[in-house]
């Protein structure tokens, strides 16, 4: 695959969690989250997002979102759990991104706010029509998605390197 191939960054952040008594990173989904993460999966599917790669917090809540989701899809992606997508800083995703393979198009990572809202926002040097303050005025709630696009090798994604060309929540 040439590094000049159009690729693909979707982005989703966990579904609601329950307040418990629980660490958290082991909160799970609260019933409402259980509810919207196969919402969230079937507009995955509905837009034609296939990922090759899903990259996913260990936590509880994005393991359960991804659990839920997944099946919407039309093809089954490699999953990968990761302990870095926990808490996550900003740098810290771009550095996991830039180690995806250039054989990957399209990566879906499932995390956390800010990280996640961060991340979005960073990546998003342009934006279709009224997308990106859209995305920004909703804060990324739980379950919400943003997609963006990017020519390049996955070793060269930085701030501005995307274009936001679609995001989604359940709530909206």
């Amino acid at each position: 695959m040439s590094t000049e191939t159009l690729r693909r960054v979707v982005i989703l952040r966990n579904a609601k969690a329950d307040w418990t008594d629980a660490e958290d990173h082991e909160r799970p989904l609260a019933e409402r989250g259980r509810k919207d993460a196969p919402v969230a999966g079937r507009w995955l599917a509905d837009s034609a997002i296939t990922p090759d790669l899903a990259m996913c917090s260990t936590a509880v809540r994005c393991r359960e979102t991804w659990k839920l989701a997944a099946p919407e899809l039309s093809k089954k992606a490699k999953t990968v759990y990761d302990d870095r997508l926990y808490e996550a800083s900003l740098g810290e995703l771009i550095a996991v991104l830039n180690e995806v393979s250039d054989e990957v198009r399209d990566v879906l990572i499932i995390g956390h706010n800010p990280g996640m809202h961060s991340l979005a926002d960073a990546l998003a040097g342009e934006a279709e029509a009224d997308l990106l303050p859209r995305m920004n005025r909703s804060g990324f709630p739980t379950a919400a998605i943003g997609v963006l696009t990017f020519n390049g090798s996955w070793n060269t994604v930085e701030h501005g390197v995307g274009r936001l060309v679609s995001f989604w929540a359940p709530q909206a």
